[in-house]
């Protein structure tokens, strides 16, 4: 037993059969500590279980935790690869007891644990307690039977540990294991102890005080257990290797490696062989945990880390893109311990092999740069900072890696003129601001998005986290509480609240702290990236410095990225359906709907509808999963990806796909996406996999601008009590017309031509009530009008569209004559027509009768032709009126006029 593998299940598998719950590792992004920038110890996730805020349904735990060590307060960034224990990725096997067990049993287990399951010989084990823990001291010689000699005490922070200035805490106890007088170094708190010769491989923590302020400590009601035990020092010690890269884990990774840039593994380049077998794993448990790339925060130390080792990969020869190719190794290698590692390998490689590419580009033209502008200079010289800084700004040359490509020839970077440089670009963005017409309450944003940095999103892993209040705002100022029943706005070193952009609303929830609870009300981005959450305190005194729970609401979440998905695929839908001319011109995703807004020239048929929303079920149906990129913003659009209308990108964007990319569903598919079927440049939050939006229900589509056209649609439960009101619908009118749903629409077909032919039956009956028409009397009744004949009749309630037919059969009585007729409505309508026989149009223009009349009705001009024309006004007592004023305006036929 001596793989790294077989040694991490068989601690597990000890402490289980000693009742311990087998845990998973947490993420390296802490959900729980808004203090860390990465999980860099075992007790990590179990902070609030220590603390009494939490409980678990166990009081004994053991877990391999991933850690990182590469920011901030721990950070071996800079030793990785040329000593023999530092990393910026390892493993803690840790074992915890939460109140039940403690000191007695905890040494037990472990000297168990290492000297019986891994068969480490015990004159090889020093163990260290702190100075005055007398009870330790007297356990080890009881339990492991170690002389006093080999048990040593230790005074100091070294082996007493504090979760913080207040909180639980307690003295510590280590097992050191001896490599023997080959190697120089003496045992711990010798004046030889940092020597390699003596190398801690456990530490126990006895967590039995509280710390409280002032320096009180008082006992804990439940004393607790945490362990810590490193996986790599462990394995190196039970294969008989003195340095950690020499195990098998790592020989495996640098073997792939050499395989790849044919270098010799113990030769002059073994330094850059283990820097880029180290930060592939940090590099690819990072991404595989939700952090890319970026230029703040924790994205910035992966960054820092990536290029660490593309640089080093440059430095072994490597003339492609390395880092990529070795992910499958390491998969072979933890993959099964860490299956997250296996479901993001594709979006890892591709990651990598994209930062890469970029990275060398930079690469190439910074150290040309570099190289011309250091060509003068020599050993103890100084690097002109506002050089540097141009190196940065224009160039995306990291100050670290001027610094490090320099190091070698003795040169330094003089970093006050960098900073100084940096101040002046920070004051020209100000100023550039400040004239951009905000309003002044939005003037605090800016100095605190400078004065703070971007607010780190956790949102596309996680709805819950821990987060520290760096700022508060009320009314436009900044302040430094918010009392219960005050809003305002909180600011945290980190969210998992969305703020609302590209469409998608800003996220509501809840935090608390002690004694404090927050409700917020909507999530904004301010300055770019300043996560600001509206908010109202509902409880207690919010102060600045509170570390709060951050609650995202779930179910209003999860609403939102269904709906958010669905836009996607709708989009692709529709460009696959009616054309590759579709673009998106303005969207909204809420948690109740999405509207999507695109260029189209005409209304869309009931066809090409069904069509689209066959397609995008389809998709959902499809089940695939939904993966995220980040990539250079040219190497997005060569490969397919689609920009959104009027969002800005920077030069990295995130590229989120869905679909499969060789499906063929619409008349325009053209199989241009590499990616995947759906592939667009996106910031916000989506579902894991298509079939989490359930069902897409299009309910809407209408014009809102020249040549823009809209869709509206549900999801999920939306779409589904959608579809069944529908189907209610549908369900009482069958029973109203005593049929089958199946045959409603023939049966609504039938009432139609029913009600027509009832309709022509009663204008019928209509107009030959008008026209007083009977069988056998004598033609309509007119009167002379200088020698013209007149037919002029009021008519109620005959609607305009039936006076044209009444006036044509008057027209035909007559033979020769005008016809006036208006009607009058209980509505307060009046319509008016005027006909001419084709005889005396000549004198007698229709039009120009009309214009006559139909102001008095309430109309104006009216219109038509010479035989004929129609108006109307909403005055039905002026038509007596009208028709007045019209026969005044006949005239005599010319004919008659000549006579």
């Amino acid at each position: 037993m001596s793989g790294v593998n077989e040694i991490r299940s068989t601690f597990l598998n000890f402490f289980a059969a000693n009742g311990h719950e087998i845990v998973p590792s947490s993420p390296l992004v802490p959900r729980n500590d808004p203090t860390l920038m990465f999980t860099n110890a075992g007790m990590v996730q179990f902070k609030n279980v220590f603390t009494g805020v939490e409980k678990r349904p166990y009081n004994r735990a053991t877990t391999s935790q991933k850690c990182v060590r590469a920011g901030g307060k721990h950070n071996d960034l800079d030793n990785v690869g040329y000593t023999a224990r530092h990393h910026t990725f390892f493993e803690m096997l840790g074992n915890f007891s939460f109140g039940d067990y403690f000191k007695e049993n905890a040494i037990e287990l472990a000297w168990k644990l290492v000297t019986k399951e891994f068969g480490l010989p015990k004159d090889k084990l020093t163990a260290t307690v702190y100075i005055d823990d007398d009870e330790a001291f007297g356990l080890w010689k009881k339990i492991a039977g170690l002389p006093e000699s080999r048990i040593i005490r230790i005074a100091g922070s070294d082996n007493f540990w504090q979760m913080g200035d207040t909180g639980p805490c307690g003295p510590c106890s280590e097992i050191f294991y001896d490599h023997g007088d080959k190697i120089w170094g003496g045992p711990p708190g010798s004046p030889e102890a940092d020597g390699d010769r003596f190398i801690e491989i456990w530490n126990l923590v006895f967590m039995q005080y509280e710390q409280l302020e002032g320096g009180v400590r008082n006992p804990l009601p439940k004393p607790s257990i945490d362990t810590g035990a490193g996986l790599e020092r462990v394995a190196a010690v039970l294969q008989g290797k003195h340095d950690n890269y020499d195990i098998d884990l790592f020989v495996a990774l640098i073997r792939a490696i050499a395989d790849l840039t044919n270098a010799d593994p113990q030769g002059p380049q073994k330094a850059s062989l283990r820097v880029i077998a180290d930060h592939l794993r940090a590099s690819s448990f990072l991404i595989s945990d939700g952090v890319l790339p970026s230029n703040e925060g924790r994205g910035y130390v992966l960054r820092r880390i990536m290029r660490r080792a593309m640089r080093h990969a440059q430095l072994l020869g490597a003339r492609e893109p390395l880092m990529h190719k070795l992910v499958g190794t390491l998969s072979r290698e933890m993959g099964q311990a860490y299956p997250e590692l296996i479901r993001a390998e594709a979006l890892i490689k591709e990651t990598l092999r994209l930062e890469e590419t970029r990275f060398r580009k930079t690469l190439e033209r910074g150290l040309a740069i570099l190289d011309e502008k250091s060509a003068s200079l020599t050993k103890g010289d100084m690097f002109d900072g506002d050089v540097a800084f141009t190196l940065y700004d224009t160039y995306g040359f990291p100050l670290d890696l001027t610094q490090d490509a320099l190091k070698s020839r003795g040169i330094s970077v003089d970093q006050a003129s960098f900073t100084d440089a940096m101040d002046r670009q920070r004051a020209k963005a100000r100023a550039a601001w400040a004239g951009s017409g905000e309003a002044a309450t939005e003037a605090v944003w800016f100095p605190l998005r400078e004065k703070l940095g971007a607010t780190e999103f956790l949102g596309y892993e996680t709805e819950t986290a821990e987060g520290a209040v760096t700022a508060l705002v009320k009314d436009g100022a900044e302040v430094d509480s918010l009392k219960a029943g005050e809003s305002g706005v909180i600011v945290l070193n980190q969210t998992p609240f969305y703020g609302e952009s590209g469409g998608q609303v800003g996220d509501t929830g809840v935090m608390t702290g002690d004694g404090v609870r927050v409700r917020i009300t909507d999530t904004q981005k301010k300055a770019g990236d300043l996560f600001a959450h509206i908010a109202t305190v509902e409880q207690g005194t919010l102060k600045l410095g509170t570390a709060l729970q951050l609650d995202v609401d779930h179910g209003r979440r999860s609403a939102i990225r269904a709906n958010h998905s669905a836009t996607h695929i709708l989009h692709e839908a529709l460009r696959q359906v009616l054309g590759d001319h579709i673009a998106q011109r303005g969207s909204l995703v809420s948690p109740d709907r999405l509207r999507f807004d695109f260029v189209h020239p005409k209304p869309i048929t009931p066809e090409e509808l069904a069509r689209v929303e066959d397609i995008a079920n389809d998709v959902v149906l499809e089940n695939a999963e939904v993966t995220t990129r980040l990539m250079g913003l040219d190497d997005a659009r060569e490969a397919g990806a689609r920009a959104l209308f009027g969002e800005k990108y920077g030069d990295e964007v995130r590229v989120v796909s869905m679909g499969n990319a060789a499906r063929e569903l619409g008349s325009n598919a053209q199989g241009s996406n590499t990616l995947g079927w759906s592939v667009e440049l996106c910031g916000g939050t989506h579902v894991k996999r298509t079939g989490d939006i359930g069902l897409i229900a299009v309910t809407s589509e209408s014009a809102v601008a020249s040549g823009v056209r809209r869709i509206e649609a549900l999801t999920a439960r939306g779409a589904r009590n959608y579809a069944s009101h529908n189907l209610s619908l549908a369900k009482a009118a069958a029973a109203e017309l005593r049929t089958t749903v199946e045959d409603v629409p023939a049966r609504i077909n039938e009432l139609l031509e029913e009600r027509k032919k009832l309709e022509r039956e009663l204008s019928d009956a209509r107009k030959k009530l008008a026209m007083g028409a009977v069988s056998g009397t004598k033609g309509p009744e007119y009167e002379l009008i200088n020698d013209v004949k007149v037919i002029a009749k009021e008519l109620h309630n005959i609607k305009p569209n039936e006076l044209r037919g009444i006036a044509d059969d008057y027209k035909k009585q007559l033979g020769s004559g005008v016809v006036i007729l208006t009607t009058s409505s209980d509505d307060g309508k009046a319509g008016l027509v005027v006909a001419v026989t084709p005889d005396l149009t000549s004198s007698n223009n229709a039009v120009q009768l009309l214009q006559a009349g139909v102001t008095l009705l309430g109309g104006t001009k009216g219109g038509g032709r010479a035989e004929f024309a129609q108006g109307g006004g909403n005055n039905p007592a002026g038509t007596k009126n009208a028709i007045n004023a019209i026969k005044h305006s006949v005239q005599p036929s010319l004919t008659a006029k000549s006579e």
